[in-house]
Parts: structure tokens; sequence; C-alpha cells
């Protein structure tokens, strides 16, 4: 096998001259040079060895697929094991079976087109999970919070993509790429240690809200940038800079008005319609259809990418009273797709940068997860937020993932960015996400280190809240004899209402301390804190309580809170509230006061209701 080794223009050149005149086609190609780096090849199929020679197309996508799953399961596995996030895995199968180490080498066209299908039900997934609530209940800090934090590390991005004479569509998405972290990563880890549901979990998903919301800005805006923002004689480069963003602002406006318009009325009509049949495979069928394509003819007829269609549908299907449901039946196959998509970013990542850049890596990586975590901490920490919370969140953002991988992408498929500046960037999600866990476990150690060195880390850790403390003007029916309500959820607000109507006195103890501030505009009593602080409990009076009713949906802090009321005030009634029949057989063994099991007073109030019904 015979390879000529030439540069991008000749190769476009020769590759021309043979298309026209060659019998059989001969075939141009990328492969791996002796240095590590990726050069165009011609490759003439009269002289391919067997080992060379291409799969027939019907093998090739069962062995492609086959390789991609096989090979991810495997290293998801393993980096499950040694505590690591699976999608470590996946990205480092994809190296395996690309074209950058020895061995087997899946098809990388199949796997692109296959990626684009995982991009689709990644972003609708994303959509599905997208939660005004959430950013809302959070906003004066996640909002101001996540721009400063991006722009700080997108221009430290900028400055680096400068540095190394990168053109500014590349330097741009490069700080782009490193500013968003991982929504997947943040969730499960959050979820693993028991902090979603607390004060420091909803504002680093509020944050992530807002990061995914530039990144999806981002991901309308490159395209038609594409010519400005790189090749000065791109097909853009000759329009006016206001004419390109005003028009696809135009045509994604009207994509998104159709949608919110035509689509919030269409697509829980047609939902209900299907889930009439009674058939679960046919709603599964028509929630995949109705996102990928309203995800192709987003970019069809209104030229938008297919993951803010993607993303867009799963918005407006969340608002249907089927999208839990469409969020689980779809989930093994989001799931599956989205493997195919970090396996085939994998394929095109260069491992031997690792050896031939180490500064470039080291800074990126850098900059990825010091810049972030600075960026943050300081922030939170300028906003007031205690050092716990600051450290927290901070830790929570040292990491990058989907989002910088899609970016990472589309730069390459726009030629802003080379593949040796995509694995630049696929280097710092690997290795960021593989430290993030670490560095979870490292808070507690480093908090208390801190705080035994530094004289203005405890001055930052006891910063006095605004709202920890009830107002000296609280009427005295709040201070004795009242309910404390350690939760002002779903459940915890519904409570307070039912006291209201019966003019019982209350004092709300909740960590949002935003929530807090609206309760005390409202005229009612409240306390900003967590309920398993003693301090907190101590300023809503528990020592004269009558009762604490605990409605949070965890359950971890329960004893703690209890421990704390019974000290205080041997006498004091305790209610909780419970998720599931273990923890329910727990607490009441126990006897730390009475438990109400969600699905058990459900199963009594209705049965209440059957019993009425047939009594006369």
């Amino acid at each position: 096998m015979t390879w000529a080794w030439l540069d991008a223009d000749a190769e476009n050149r020769v590759c021309s001259a043979l298309r026209a005149t060659a019998s059989p086609p001969a075939r141009c190609d990328w492969r791996w040079d002796n240095t590590g780096r990726p050069s165009p090849a011609f490759k003439d199929p009269a002289k391919l060895t067997r080992e060379t020679r291409p799969l027939e197309p019907n093998v090739s996508l069962i062995s492609t697929v086959a390789a991609a799953f096989g090979v991810a399961l495997v290293l998801g596995f393993l980096a499950e094991r040694v505590k690591i996030p699976s999608l470590v895995g996946y990205l480092l199968a994809g190296i395996l079976i690309g074209p950058a180490t020895p061995g087997f080498v899946a098809d990388p066209h199949i796997a692109s087109q296959l990626s684009e299908i995982g991009i689709m039900l990644l972003m609708f997934g994303v959509g599905l999970h997208f939660s005004p609530q959430d950013l809302w209940s959070v906003k004066k800090i996640a909002i101001p919070g996540a721009l400063i934090q991006m722009g700080a590390t997108t221009a430290a991005g900028l400055w680096v993509g400068w540095l190394w004479d990168w053109s500014l569509g590349g330097a741009l998405i490069l700080g782009l790429s490193l500013a968003c972290a991982s929504t997947v990563v943040l969730l499960k880890a959050l979820e693993t240690r028991g902090q979603l549901d607390t004060m420091n979990g909803r504002i680093a998903v509020g944050w992530l809200v807002v990061q995914d919301m530039v990144a999806v800005l981002a991901l309308v805006l490159l395209p038609p940038l594409a010519g400005v923002l790189g090749d000065a004689h791109g097909p853009l480069a000759d329009k006016p800079l206001w004419l390109t963003v005003g028009k696809t602002l135009l045509e994604v406006g009207a994509f998104i008005v159709l949608m919110f318009v035509v689509g919030k009325r269409v697509l829980p009509w047609f939902l209900w319609q299907v889930a009439k049949t009674g058939s679960r495979e046919l709603f599964t069928l028509a929630v995949i259809a109705t996102a990928i394509g309203i995800a192709f003819g987003a970019s069809e007829f209104f030229g938008v990418s297919f993951a803010l269609g993607a993303f867009v549908a799963g918005v407006v299907m969340r608002e249907s009273e089927y999208s839990h449901r469409a969020a689980q039946e779809t989930l093994p196959l989001r799931d599956a797709f989205s493997v195919l998509f970090f396996v085939s970013i994998g394929m095109v990542v260069n491992p031997h940068i690792l050896i031939d850049e180490p500064f470039k890596v080291m800074l990126v990586v850098l900059i990825a997860i010091v810049g972030n975590l600075v960026a943050a901490l300081v922030v939170v920490l300028v906003l007031k937020y205690p050092l716990n919370t600051a450290l927290s969140i901070a830790v929570s953002l040292g990491q990058i993932g989907e989002f910088s991988i899609i970016l990472a992408g589309l730069g390459l498929a726009l030629g802003l960015l080379q593949s040796d500046a995509v694995s630049l960037i696929l280097a710092a999600v690997l290795i960021s996400i593989s430290l993030n866990s670490f560095l979870f476990v490292a808070i507690e150690p480093l908090r208390r280190w801190v705080l035994g060195k530094s004289a203005v880390a405890r001055r930052l850790e006891m910063r006095q809240d605004p709202f920890a403390e009830l107002p000296m003007s609280t009427e005295r029916k709040f201070l004795e004899g009242q309910v404390v309500l350690v939760g002002y959820g779903r459940v915890g607000r519904r409570i307070a209402q039912a006291m209201d109507a019966r003019n019982i006195p209350y004092v709300v103890v909740e960590q949002n301390r935003e929530v807090v501030e609206g309760l005390r505009k409202a005229g009612r009593a409240a306390v900003s804190g967590s309920g398993s602080e003693p301090e907190v409990l101590i300023q809503a009076h528990i020592a004269r309580a009558a009762m604490l009713v605990v409605a949070t949906p965890s359950s971890v802090h329960f004893r703690a809170m209890a421990d704390t009321a019974r000290t205080l005030n041997p006498d004091i009634e305790i209610l909780l509230r419970s998720h599931s029949e273990d923890d329910t057989a727990l607490l009441t063994k126990e006897g730390i006061g009475t438990v109400f099991f969600g699905e058990e007073e459900l199963a009594k109030g209705m049965s209440a209701h059957v019993e009425r019904r047939f009594s006369g």
C-alpha cells in the first residue's frame, strides 16, 4: 500500500482529478502520521490489503455500533468502579476504537451520523428537565453569578487562544467550552451526596440552568457568524454583522413562537391521542419521532441547529401532563444514543496531544477547574453567602462536560477549530470530570483547614445573614406556642396555607434566602437557614414552640432536628414527612415523632372518600 502525504490544497486537487479519471475510484482520507497529527492521504483502493480495506456498508454499521457499545460498556463500568463518572469511560472508548490508536477502527462517518441523533435526544432530555422555577427561586445569585463566572472563564479562553494565534472564533469557542459545567455530572454528584434538595444544591442547579441558556444561545449564533469569526473570506464575511445576527435571531424567534403558540397546543393533544391507544411502544415512538422530527424540521425550514430544535421541543413538551412519562419512556434510548455521541467525540481525540502539547493541556485544564472554581467562589462570597455555600458551588462548577463537547464539535464542523484544539478541550473534559469527585470529597477537610488557619475565613463562615433572625418587631404569638415549620416547598406551602386558614401562628425555617425574603414581605414570620443547625431552630424560638413540623423531602437531617428540639423543649410534638416505607419504619421504631408516609396518606384519603361514597 502506497501513501503520499500532501498538504490540504494539494490533496483537494489530487482528489478532484482522481474522482474524474480513476477506475475504480480512488479514495482520499485522513490518517494519523508519525507525529500523531492528522494529515490528508491518498490511498489507491486496488492496493488495499485485506486488513486495511474498508468494511462493506452493512457490516460497517453493525461493527461500529457493536464496538462502540461493547467498549463503552466495559470502560464505563470500570470508570464507575473507581468512582469516576461513566462519561469518562465513553470518551476513552471512542479513543480506543478511533483512528488514533492501533487495532480495530470504527467507521467515523457512521459514528458521526449516530452522534447527531445522540445530540438531538440529549438536548431533548435537557429541555424536558429545564425548570424555570429552579432558576427563579435562586435568581439573585444564579443569574449574576453564572454570567460573571462564564464571562471570566470565556475571557481567559480568549486570552489563551490569542496567545496561541487562534482565530477569534476558535478562541471564543475555547472560552465558552471551558465555562460550561456538566449538568449530568453535577446532578449525579449532588444526588449521591444527598445535596440535591439543599439550598447549595438548588443554587448550583439554577446556576447551570443559566449556563445552559447561554450555551444554547451560542449554538444559535455561531453558525451564521462563522465567516466573521473565522475565515475572512467565509460565506458571510461580506455581509454586515447586524444583518447576519438579525436574520438568525428572526428565524430562531419565529421557530420558538411557532413552538410555544402552536406546538404547546398540538403536542399535548397528539400525545393524548397516542396515550389513549394504551400502547407503550407507540407512545415511546411518538415522543422520539416528535423530538427528532422537530429538530430536523427546525433545521430544514428555520436554519436552526438540531440541538436547539430538540431543546425547544423538550421545553414545550415539559408543559404537557405527559412530560414525566415522556422522560421515563425515552430514557433508555436517550442514554444509548448519548453514549454513541460521547464515543464518536472520543474518536476524534488525538491522545498524542498529552505528549506533544503538555503545557497547553495543563493550561486548559487549569482554566476549566481552577478558573471556574475561583470565579464562582469569589462571586458567591461577594454576594454575601457563607464560605460553606461558596465552596460547595465552586467545586460543583469545577468541571466541564456535554455542552463543552457539543460546542467543540460545532467548532470543528464550522472550521473554527482544528482537531488538535478539539483534543485539548476533550482532554480538559476527561481530566476535570475525573478529578471532580475527589474535589467534592475534599470540601469539608478543606473548609476545616481554612477555618483553622484564617481569621478572614472564619468571618466569612460566620457572616451575618439579614434573614437569619426574626426581627425585633415580631409579634409575641410567633414566639411561644407556635408551630415551627421546616421547609417551604410544595408540601410545606400547603401546610402553611392550612394553618393560615385556621389562624394558627407559625414560623417558617427555609434554606432559600429569597423565599424567606418573600415571606417577610408578605408579613409572615420566617428565618433563613438549615433546620439541622441548632442556632437556626433557636432563632425560630423552638424552645417555646408547641410543635415542630418537618416538611423537607430528605430524611438525612431528621435526627439532628429532633435532637435539638427535644433538648431545648422536651415536651414538643414532632411531625415528620417520609418518602419511603423503609424510612417510615426506621423513624417510627426510633420514636422520633409522628411519621407521615406520602403514599400511605394518599391511600387513606382515597379510601376515606370511597367509604363516604358508599356509606349511605
